[in-house]
Parts: C-alpha cells; sequence; structure tokens
C-alpha cells in the first residue's frame, strides 16, 4: 500500500494480493555503463573530446531504490562531471601520460558520493581521447622535432666514438711502430757491435799470421813479392776516378818501390827488436836513426 515493507530473497516468495506489490527490481550483478562523449578544458588550455567506460555494482538494493530516482543516470552524470574536474587539474601532456592516475581519481570520487546510493564503482576506463586537429598537428611535429633530436645526438655519439677509437688505434699503432724502430736500432747496434768484433778478430788474427809468416825463411821475399802485386794493381788503376794526379819522379820504377816499403818494414822490426833486447828508451830512439841510415843506402844501392 504505498509502503516499504520487506526485500523479496532469491527464490519462492508470497505476497498478499491487493496489499503487496513489488515496486523495484535491481540486479547484483556488476554492470557496464558508456559514458558519452563530452568537452573537457585541460590545464593548458586545450579542448579534449573523451569518454569513457564505468563499471558498478549495486551493494545495498534498498538504497538503490529509495535513495536515488535512477542510479545508473546519476553516476553517469558524476562521472562526466568528475572526469571534466580532473582534466582541468592536468595539463595536455599529463593527460596521455597519467591515463592509469585519472581513472583512479574519478574511481574515488564517485564512491564517495554513490555510497548513499547504494552504488559502488568497481573501475573506470577512458576509451578514446580526441585532439583537435591544429594541436595533433604541432604534437606530431614535437615528435618529429624529438626523433630527430635524439637521432642527432646518436649520430653525433657515434662520430665522437669513432673519432676517439680512430685516434685510440693511431696511439697504439705509434706505439708499437715506436717499439719496433727502438727494437730495430738495439738490433742494429748489436750487429755492427758483433761486426767490428768478428772484423777486428779477423784482423787480429791476420795480423798474426802475417807475423808468423814474415818470421820464416825466405818471408821478407814472400812480403816484396805481395807489396810489388799491390803496387802493380794500384798503378793500373790511375786517372779512373780523377783527370788530376800527382805521382812521385820515379813512379815507374816499382824495384826502388819495394824496396823502399821493405826498408820501412825492416827498420820497424829492427826498432821493436831492439825495445825487446835493451828495455831503455835511448836505444829505443836511436834505433830509427840506424834504420833510417840502412834505408837511404839501400835505396842509394838499389838506384845504382
Amino acid at each position: 500500500m504505498g509502503k516499504f515493507h520487506r526485500i523479496l530473497e532469491p527464490g519462492l516468495n508470497f505476497l498478499i494480493p491487493l496489499l503487496d506489490r513489488i515496486r523495484y527490481v535491481q540486479s547484483l550483478k556488476e554492470i557496464v555503463i558508456s559514458v558519452p562523449e563530452q568537452s573537457a578544458v585541460t590545464l593548458d588550455n586545450v579542448t579534449l573530446q573523451i569518454d569513457g567506460v564505468l563499471y558498478l555494482r549495486i551493494m545495498d538494493p534498498y538504497k538503490a531504490s529509495y535513495g536515488v530516482e535512477d542510479p545508473e543516470y546519476a553516476v553517469t552524470q558524476l562521472a562526466q562531471t568528475t572526469m571534466r574536474s580532473e582534466l582541468g587539474k592536468l595539463s595536455l601532456d599529463r593527460v596521455f601520460r597519467e591515463r592509469e592516475t585519472l581513472n583512479t581519481c574519478i574511481v574515488d570520487a564517485i564512491n564517495q558520493a554513490s555510497d548513499y546510493w547504494g552504488i559502488r564503482c568497481l573501475r573506470y576506463e577512458i576509451k578514446d581521447i580526441h585532439v583537435p586537429p591544429r594541436v595533433q598537428e604541432s604534437m606530431q611535429m614535437q615528435v618529429e622535432a624529438e626523433r630527430r633530436k635524439r637521432a642527432t645526438v646518436l649520430e653525433s655519439e657515434g662520430t665522437r666514438e669513432s673519432a676517439i677509437n680512430v685516434a685510440e688505434g693511431q696511439k697504439q699503432a705509434q706505439i708499437l711502430a715506436s717499439e719496433a724502430q727502438k727494437a730495430e736500432q738495439i738490433n742494429k747496434a748489436a750487429g755492427e757491435a758483433n761486426a767490428i768484433s768478428a772484423k777486428a778478430k779477423a784482423k787480429s788474427e791476420a795480423i798474426n799470421l802475417l807475423a808468423a809468416a814474415l818470421s820464416q825463411q825466405n818471408g821478407s821475399s814472400a812480403a816484396s813479392l805481395s807489396v810489388a802485386e799491390q803496387y802493380v794493381s794500384a798503378f793500373s788503376n790511375l786517372a779512373k776516378d780523377s783527370n788530376t794526379i800527382l805521382l812521385p819522379s820515379n813512379a815507374g820504377d816499382v824495384t826502388s818501390m819495394v824496396a823502399q816499403a821493405m826498408g820501412i818494414y825492416g827498420a820497424v822490426t829492427k826498432m821493436q827488436t831492439l825495445k825487446i833486447s835493451e828495455g831503455t828508451v835511448p836505444s829505443a830512439r836511436k834505433a830509427p836513426q840506424s834504420s833510417d841510415t840502412g834505408l837511404r843506402e839501400r835505396e842509394q844501392a838499389n838506384v845504382g
């Protein structure tokens, strides 16, 4: 008779005719409501067209029936007003980055108001966000500029890394080249030292062999023959390298030249003998005079 009496539970229920009448029927399942598209202004004064989907459930059938006339319409209007309010707090860039945060804020605001209606909002999802064409073009240009910036930065970093690698390679090449040059110089110096030592050793052995040969019988005659051969060989090479030469007056007399060379050798040998036998400096000084006198006598004899 127009007054709330009781809530019928699922199953078999009995009503008194003319007295009891079912006034409201509520579904306790989750309800999906599509929020119509609406315009909203962001913090940086950009007008957006935005819509969403609302998921709710009736928790108290009595409040949903007697607390509000149309619960679905009330929740839809509350969702739209809350969406406009939350979008006004965010800039355009943050709207796209913080959609999850925006959905959570709308759900909390709806639950605070719908508690007296026996309705609980489970979640809210933004479906589409439509941006004005000019703003969309500006965003596209901004994205392209950001991509070009990142490409330029990556290219410059690649160029820098390449230059560093080239410089490091050149540095290592120079170090290796200097080490190779150092090793080459060390090897060359060691080779020259060994060559000089070998030459000196060979020359010493040659001198010893020559001294031993001269001390034997007919050694002086062999030395004279060798000097004569060398003189003839040197005389045959005159005037090959230059047109101007200086010759002694008796350049063609091989005998005198050989005798002079052997005289010098004899004088040096005699001086060395006197040094060994006497062991005094004055006798060693007199030996060259006597050897010079003997040399002059031999030269006069050869000339005669």
